[in-house]
């Protein structure tokens, strides 16, 4: 039924919005749950197995989602509500800007301890030793990158190949989050779940930076000096798709990021995108707005998506 997927999207973009995340029985913490207990079976210091970890948790989403869409296709209204239910599980954007805003509360009120407990729900950086402009700048960062992660990137995978790609892709992220990390641990182990999640957010971390692009002026930035921050700066990144967007959100915002973070595996130094002073509280506020025209934006152009690709 041509609409269908793309009525899905429009849907559960809309309950992202209006809701954000479920407060119980989240379908995405179910599946880190069931990763971990995975996990504690398949672990080995190996490549491989990580490999085979990766394959079958993935695979086994991908198989459940398009079994049930499939068993749903005699029913159209109740296979519409499971895909507009798919696609709001897969999203973040509510959840991320309200996590975000509530740490900006914390540093307007010159509360450095609230915002520091805060900042594990938007960065992996230690915050311990982090003072107000390098929350802020955190905070801006976050926002950038997981606008893409968390909503473009399901967005587009929904209206390219369907709700199971939607499924798919959100485990990939996850797991991603989970083991993709470069400690002693995870190093190879995780190895194919970074590689994986670089690749299944290539063409959304392009298509974010183009749209923060496009709405730079309505934040009082330059068109070009976004497109430079994501294109020139934005290549020295080590992420092959964080700093096109975290570059263009610099750009556009009239700020400059990067710089030197913190994680458990040790410090790491990212190279400066953009011109211009380091992010200020204020700019956290500024962040979200772009995040939600980059948001809108790329929802109005899924559904269309979907819609000339017959879905």
């Amino acid at each position: 039924m041509r609409g269908g997927v793309a009525g899905a999207i429009a849907a559960g973009w809309v309950a992202d919005r209006a809701l954000g995340d479920p407060a119980r029985l989240h379908p995405v913490a179910g599946f880190g749950q069931a990763a971990s207990a995975l996990e504690r079976r398949t672990w080995r210091p190996t490549r491989p197995a990580g490999l085979a970890h990766l394959a079958a948790l993935v695979g086994a989403l991908g198989i459940a989602t398009t079994a049930v869409d499939r068993l749903l296709a005699g029913w159209p209204f109740r296979r519409t509500l499971f895909r507009a239910g798919v696609v709001w599980a897969t999203l973040g954007g509510r959840s991320l800007e309200r996590a975000t805003l509530a740490l900006s509360a914390e540093l307007e009120a010159d509360r450095l301890d609230g915002a520091r407990a805060l900042a594990p729900t938007l960065v992996g950086r230690d915050p311990s030793t982090l003072d107000a402009p390098e929350l802020s700048r955190a905070a801006v960062e976050s926002v950038a990158e997981n606008t893409s992660d968390a909503v473009v990137a399901p967005l587009l995978w929904t209206a390219l190949l369907g709700v199971p790609a939607a499924a798919a892709y959100r485990a990939v992220n996850t797991l991603d989050a989970m083991i993709g990390h470069r400690d002693e641990r995870y190093r190879n182990f995780g190895w194919a779940a970074a590689r994986l999640d670089d690749l299944a957010n290539w063409p959304a971390a392009r298509a974010s930076a183009m749209l923060a692009v496009a709405w730079a002026p309505a934040l009082g930035g330059s068109r070009q000096a976004a497109w430079r921050s994501a294109w020139r700066d934005g290549a020295a990144h080590p992420s092959p798709n964080a700093g096109r967007v975290e570059g263009a959100f610099a750009g556009a915002l009239g700020v400059r990021l990067g710089g030197l973070n913190s994680y458990s595996s040790g410090p790491e130094r990212r190279p400066m995108l953009g011109v211009g002073a380091a992010p200020a509280v204020s700019d956290i506020a500024r962040a979200v707005r772009l995040a939600r025209l980059v948001s809108a934006s790329a929802a109005v152009g899924c559904v269309l998506l979907a819609w000339g690709l017959r879905r």
